[in-house]
């Protein structure tokens, strides 16, 4: 049997906020809401969610925490070196081209999740980038241990490590790694605190390049280029002042570079850390280069000197055997 309803009087603003005692609950009936006067709404931090025939659509977007990379060369990249990716949103033009079709039924076989989109929905996943037709989110990124980034170094002679310092801008870091991957170096390591990570803008301004290419986190960066020192590495780091002219460096042996955040540099502790202090001559009026620009610059004089030196020991091994009997 349903039990009678019970009239609560709401006439009045006198009662409103008083308390009722409902099946053992002591509960506030008709409470006083805050409003805005000036807008006569209440105010909301939280975005309302959209609404379709009284149905709440959730928001598929995925976010930066989420590592999502876009383009043709970075998601084919990831795909050719079987990265572990989540989900994959690519046109039905891309699909079935033949540089992505069978990597992309290998990667649904794999367990990536592959959503065939429309151009519009890509444009609202990448906020409108050029994502060229495909976008994939992957598995955080996987830093490797500085123990093994060494061993894994030394394992080539002459090895060359980069080492950034403080660089918070995601494109600077990216742009660092494509060049120091393409031109031929070992590895980079990156402090954990103040300085980016690899997030997808990174994976997106390298181009490819980690794939190739490790990446070790440390907490302690002083501590770092100490290790890299007990393994015979020596420690370049570019700096402004107190500094001599890069081209005047004889760089040879296992080589470390450190690279500083444009504008405010190494640390103090960082250059204490270094064996040597190198700087990049300028003679116009800019007082300072990009990070990145930087670090191509000091890498390839690294290489430079590294291939004329190459090129050296071929010419004497040549005109020795000519000499030999």
């Amino acid at each position: 049997m349903a039990n009678p309803s019970k009239n609560l009087s709401t006439a009045g603003e006198s009662k409103r906020g008083q308390p009722l005692k409902i099946k053992g609950k002591r509960v506030i009936a008709n409470p006083i809401r805050q409003q805005n006067h000036a807008e006569g709404k209440p105010k909301s931090s939280r975005p309302r969610p959209s609404r379709v025939s009284g149905v709440v659509l959730p928001v598929t977007k995925p976010d930066e925490d989420n590592d999502l990379i876009y383009g043709r060369h970075p998601v084919l990249t990831a795909l050719l070196n079987q990265r572990n990716l989540n989900r994959i949103w690519i046109t039905s033009r891309l699909r079935y081209d033949p540089r992505f079709h069978h990597l992309v039924l290998q990667a649904k076989e794999n367990g990536t999740v592959i959503d065939e989109v429309e151009p519009k929905r890509l444009d609202q996943i990448t906020d409108g980038a050029n994502h060229q037709g495909v976008a994939a989110q992957v598995a955080p990124y996987a830093y490797m241990e500085l123990a093994d980034l060494i061993a894994n170094a030394k394992s080539v002679s002459d090895p060359v490590i980069v080492v950034a310092d403080s660089i918070t801008d995601p494109h600077n870091l990216g742009a660092i790694i494509r060049t120091a991957e393409a031109i031929g170096a070992q590895g980079l390591v990156i402090p954990q605190r103040r300085a980016s990570g690899i997030t997808s803008s990174v994976v997106k301004v390298a181009a490819g390049a980690l794939e190739n290419f490790p990446v070790a986190r440390v907490v302690n960066l002083s501590r770092a280029l100490e290790q890299l020192k007990s393994a015979d590495f020596w420690i370049y780091g570019t700096a402004v002042t107190g500094s001599e002219p890069l081209h005047t460096i004889k760089f040879s042996g296992p080589t470390v570079l450190v690279i500083g955040a444009e504008g405010e540099g190494l640390n103090m502790l960082t250059q204490r850390s270094c064996d040597f202090l190198v700087s990049i001559p300028l003679q116009g009026k800019t007082p300072s280069l990009n990070a990145s620009v930087a670090a191509g610059m000091a890498l390839y004089e690294v290489y430079r000197q590294r291939s004329l030196n190459t090129l050296y020991l071929d010419k004497i091994g040549k005109l020795s055997a000519k000499n030999l009997p």
